[in-house]
């Protein structure tokens, strides 16, 4: 997944206002106790951290 298409999806999903306050401000375990901005920033591949989101706020399998 490219990181334009991660954005995309987190923008569809949760808005892009509350999408941004998501990806600066809940920390996720999946990846290893980061924000998804963090996690993002430090190489953790967008398919991983959009799987993590997903996880976290109950978004339906089909749509990981």
């Amino acid at each position: 997944m490219r990181l334009t298409e991660f954005h995309e999806l987190v923008a569809a999903r949760f808005g892009a206002a509350y999408g941004s306050s998501v990806l600066a401000d809940h920390v996720l375990s999946g990846v290893g106790g980061r924000t998804a901005a963090e996690a993002i920033e430090a190489g953790v591949e967008p398919r991983a951290v959009w799987r993590a989101l997903c996880s976290d706020f109950d978004v339906p399998r089909d749509q990981w």
